[in-house]
């Protein structure tokens, strides 16, 4: 199955699957390739007729990250060129439920906890900082300062709580504790330019991928990160976003300012597919976790693609 739809005049920034309906996804958009302009958040539904809109939220500054909460199936979290992060709820079309805002410039990333801490949802902006929330409260938690550049990404750990990672302009990949929000507990200095994006391996918790402006992603064990594990190259130009599959340990997907999406086998440190049918850069991009070898992409070039690709169940190089 290849199914596209048409962002209409808004330039797709991030898109996730819902992790309770396997049809469903979100899409973060911006106009004006979010220079400048509105933002618009789509929910989607997937079918072997097309994917529909179940509902579209407009924001009044461009939207650059969506999250689907792990505790309610109608309930997403998105951030803005407003320094705001949203609640947004399915079933209740007329605004978002919250309004939070913190930062004093543009939030690049939001991530919801998917271990017990159901309500913790980190955002990461411009202003070098990342924030930690409960949505069911008014103001932040915390505040994680140490980064001298824009924080571009910051994701929770799968496997261990209160334990998240983020990357940013100043070339280091760290991890943060929330009960140390003094310092961070470990960095990493992971890319000689700007660090684009980051995402935990889902096999070992040890494990987290980095991708940068170099065009390079790098893997890291945070037991001894003085070297990386492993290294792929092959796109032309900045590593937009990272995605480790949730169904294959070995296997990591990334999207590219080079058009492209590329499938990589870690263990043979190589790339096994190129995905070409964006014409723009390729900004979101996602797996589901429901339908093994599903995945979605959107880019600038006003189109979103949900495909099905072989599947990659044994390393290349066994």
């Amino acid at each position: 199955m290849n199914q596209t739809f048409k962002t209409q005049s808004r330039h797709g920034y991030a898109v996730k699957f819902s992790p309770y309906f396997p049809h469903r996804l979100a899409c973060a958009s911006s106009q004006y390739f979010g220079i400048a302009g509105c933002g618009s958040l789509f929910v989607l539904d997937v079918s072997p007729d097309g994917i529909r809109p179940v509902q579209v939220f407009d924001w009044n500054e461009s939207l650059f990250d969506v999250v689907w909460a792990e505790n309610n199936e109608n309930i997403l979290v998105a951030c803005s060129g407003d320094g705001s992060i949203q609640v947004w709820d399915v079933a209740q079309p007329q605004g978002p439920l919250k309004v939070l805002k913190e930062h004093s410039k543009e939030v690049n990333a939001v991530d919801w906890s998917q271990t017990r801490n159901e309500h913790l949802v980190i955002s990461a902006s411009w202003d070098k900082s990342i924030k930690l929330w409960d949505i069911t409260k008014d103001q932040s938690l915390q505040t994680f300062l140490g980064h001298d550049h824009i924080v571009y990404n910051a994701s929770w750990s799968p496997h261990i709580q209160g334990l998240f990672s983020s990357v940013s302009g100043d070339g280091t990949l760290r991890l943060w504790d929330m009960r140390k929000p003094d310092n961070c507990v470990r960095l990493i200095h992971a890319h000689e330019g700007e660090i684009l994006s980051s995402d935990w391996c889902k096999y070992d918790q040890n494990i987290v991928f980095s991708g940068g402006v170099d065009g390079i992603i790098k893997s890291w064990d945070v037991r001894n990160p003085k070297f990386s594990t492993c290294e792929l190259r092959g796109h032309k130009y900045a590593v937009r976003r990272i995605r480790a599959s949730p169904f294959y340990g070995h296997i990591v997907a990334s999207s590219s300012y080079d058009f492209t999406v590329k499938i990589w086998d870690v263990t043979a440190q190589s790339c096994v597919d190129t995905i070409e049918h964006h014409t723009e850069f390729v900004y979101g991009l996602d797996f589901n976790v429901h339908v093994p070898d599903q995945m979605a992409d959107c880019g600038w070039d006003e189109l979103l693609h949900v495909y099905n690709t072989p599947p990659y169940s044994k390393p290349q190089n066994i």
